[in-house]
């Protein structure tokens, strides 16, 4: 059993690190428990096997497997649907650093919509003003490149930290094309840095972002931007390869201790003033339900029945067309190093959502698995793929788009523990029911069609296609609600457990609806905020051994 400390908290992504940062800085002892491995510059490689194909990021299905349903009354299947990333900092690793602020109406869905049937649509208990200075204390540290320009971008307080990233020459087209339909593009801020910052490198501008890690330290991941600061003050530990099993409470119900198994399975109780969960919009749900007791015998601060509730994803689209250097659009020279168009819409964000302009990532793997499908479910392969792929890469520019559309709550789409199913730490998998609005297919299309129609304005050379009405499973949200009525949800309006007064949740879980965008930056920004509530606690004497510095 190691020493006690001030807080421990669970997961080293973008609920976590804040937190951890901060209460650090402010003189709480703190230690983070990571199910994963941390990652350094030599373990990025552009290697799409290895690092996408392997268990580098999610584990694989037969070791940690989710259970995933359609519905209730069906039996599940293995899966890493909902998976974000285990290792030190999270999905941030991994992520495009598409890095968007929701808008004020996402905070007043219910009070906007009025009821909708057969959604549990609500409004958030803060307000966007309450979250933007954070927005932009996150956007400070993690080093965020944009410069604006749309008027549909929420209010700012203050401008991006970082100028743009370089773009692509096809950007200017995509703009031209955009403005002609009445559209207003922008650059599409990005947690990529565009120069030197906070002792960070600049982007290398290679063709390895998404789904892959960054060797360069560019990218605004908490393991680059965050952790570092926070183990800095000498008061914050980050701990690899901790699984965590269980939050163990005393006769009170009060939280006192994490139990995780280290490295070599053997089990850990970390002692703590306070319990951080920030494991995942999936995981968390799942430690709270397995962390059963006298005082919780339906799962830890689940006296609303509402833990795993609510599950709710982003919208996913897109499409994508091809154009020739010589080709009929007459583009002008498209020959060039720069891998990011980096162009967003928010004009359709109300009703509809946000789309963002990008070159398809140049991932041999996946190309050659959608080059290899030929006419009537024909496989070409051989010579003929090969051609394919030459000309693929040599013969123009694969210019796509990704729709984030919004979706709407419904509370039966839920996580719980699956009764049969156990991964490799002899822990019951996570189950997902998934059960979708009706109204999100339409919202997906009618953004993707827009995205389409821009496409198509451009004078392709050939058109690939495009496909709506799925879901981003990595953007999640909503299964510990935050809220004013504990019969109605599962945490206060600080995120702190209505049943577990030291008991705080700061991953995706919190938000009651995703909005339309990527949610990382908000998770990162009310993680920020948070940790300004739990500083108050501590200083009141409501948490922790000590209370912090008045710094």
């Amino acid at each position: 059993m190691p020493e006690p400390v001030d807080v421990c908290v669970v997961g080293s992504g973008a609920g976590g690190a804040p937190i951890a940062l901060e209460l650090a800085r402010a003189g709480l002892s703190v230690v983070v428990l990571e199910k994963g491995p941390a990652r350094g510059p030599g373990d990025h490689v552009h290697d799409e096997l290895s690092i996408v194909r392997r268990d580098f990021f999610v584990p694989f299905v037969a070791d940690e497997p989710h259970v995933l349903r359609e519905r209730e009354a069906v039996q599940g299947e293995r899966t890493n649907f909902g998976w974000v990333a285990s290792c030190v900092g999270g999905g941030t690793v991994h992520w495009a650093g598409f890095a968007f602020r929701m808008a004020p109406e996402d905070f007043r869905r219910r009070t906007l919509m009025g009821p909708v049937a057969g959604s549990s649509v609500a409004d958030w208990p803060i307000s966007y003003d309450d979250l933007e200075p954070y927005y932009q204390k996150a956007e400070t540290l993690i080093g965020v490149s944009g410069v604006g320009g749309s008027p549909f971008e929420p209010r700012r307080s203050a401008g991006y930290p970082v100028p743009p990233l370089p773009a692509h020459p096809i950007s200017t087209a995509v703009e031209r094309a955009a403005t002609a339909l009445g559209l207003h593009p922008y650059p599409t801020p990005k947690a990529i840095l565009s120069q030197p910052y906070r002792g960070r490198s600049a982007c290398m501008l290679c063709d390895f972002c998404g789904s892959y890690g960054c060797e360069m330290g560019a990218k605004g991941s908490t393991a680059d931007a965050l952790l570092p600061e926070a183990t800095a003050t000498g008061r914050c530990e980050v701990r690899p390869f901790a699984m965590a099993r269980e939050v163990v409470v005393d006769r009170s119900g009060k939280a006192v201790s994490v139990l995780y198994s280290d490295r070599s399975g053997a089990l850990v109780e970390q002692r703590a003033g306070a319990i951080v969960l920030a494991c995942s919009t999936v995981e968390t749900p799942r430690l709270l339900l397995a962390s059963r007791s006298s005082s919780f015998p339906d799962g830890l601060a689940n006296s609303s029945g509402l833990v795993g509730r609510n599950l709710v994803m982003v919208g996913r689209g897109g499409g994508a067309a091809d154009f020739l250097h010589d080709g009929r659009a007459r583009l002008g020279e498209l020959r060039s190093a720069r891998p990011f168009v980096g162009r967003a819409i928010r004009d359709l964000y109300e009703g509809g959502g946000t789309l963002v302009f990008e070159l398809a990532q140049k991932s041999p793997i996946l190309v050659a698995e959608r080059l290899s499908s030929g006419p009537g479910g024909r496989t070409i392969w051989g010579k003929a793929l090969k051609d394919r792929l030459r000309a693929h890469y040599r013969e123009g520019v694969h210019l796509g788009f990704e729709a984030f559309s919004e979706t709407l709550p419904v509370e039966a789409c839920a996580v719980d523990l699956d009764p049969a199913v156990r991964d490799r730490f002899g822990l019951a998998a996570a189950r997902i029911t998934l059960q979708r609005h009706e109204s999100d297919a339409g919202r997906s299309a009618s953004l993707v069609a827009k995205g389409m129609e821009i496409l198509d304005r451009m004078r392709p050379d050939r058109v690939v296609g495009s496909v709506s009405g799925e879901l981003y499973d990595v953007l999640q949200c909503g299964t510990c609600r935050f809220g004013t009525d504990p019969t109605a949800s599962v945490l206060d309006p600080d995120c702190r457990a209505h049943d577990v007064p030291n008991l705080w949740i700061v991953d995706g879980s919190f938000m009651p609806n995703a909005g339309a965008v990527p949610n990382t930056l908000t998770i990162l920004a009310n993680s920020f905020r948070v940790a300004d509530k739990m500083n108050a606690a501590a200083r009141r004497g409501e948490l922790g051994r000590h209370a912090p510095s008045a710094s």
